[in-house]
């Protein structure tokens, strides 16, 4: 989880293929018109996020017992919440990084429907975990290398994997 440009589909892609589990990315389960919505600068609200989370819902809910990754951005806890529900043993890993980090990064992105103007949106709205729920919090300043090692070491501790 995390915002926009923070390194998700990196580091789930990289994990999902380490782990042997099924991969994907909640950009695939919007539908066409929050794509457009955010392809011409305008937030999702939570009426939109709706449906999107009630695919990734169920898609999780389908690989319950056998574990997948997920990436997605998940800012609020109300979010995460409406997944767990979906797969209890659910293991948030939020890639956390400062607003001018994640700036650079996605002024650099091409050929992604989520504008960079949107990135402001994205902080105001994010909810770090809470204590009700199982995850960790990864710092994403480093190189992908060094990010995939520290969340391989993080869910380590955890005894996730």
């Amino acid at each position: 989880m995390g915002v926009s440009g923070s390194g998700k589909s990196t580091v789930g892609e990289w994990l999902a293929e380490a782990l042997g589990l099924p991969f994907a990315d909640a950009d695939d389960f919007h539908p066409e018109q929050n794509i457009e919505k955010m392809s011409a600068g305008v937030p999702l609200d939570d009426d939109d996020r709706a449906p999107w989370l009630d695919a990734m819902a169920d898609w999780l809910a389908g690989r319950a017992d056998g574990g997948a990754v997920l990436v997605c951005s998940a800012l609020k806890h109300r979010y995460r919440e409406r997944l767990r529900r979906a797969s209890p043993r659910l293991f948030f890993v939020h890639l956390d990084g400062s607003y001018e980090l994640i700036a650079a990064r996605l002024a650099r992105r091409k050929g992604h429907f989520m504008p960079p103007s949107l990135l402001r949106s994205q902080f105001d709205a994010l909810e770090p975990l809470g204590e009700d729920e199982r995850g960790v919090t990864v710092s994403a300043a480093g190189t992908p290398g060094e990010t995939r090692a520290a969340v391989r070491s993080a869910l380590a501790r955890a005894g996730v994997c």
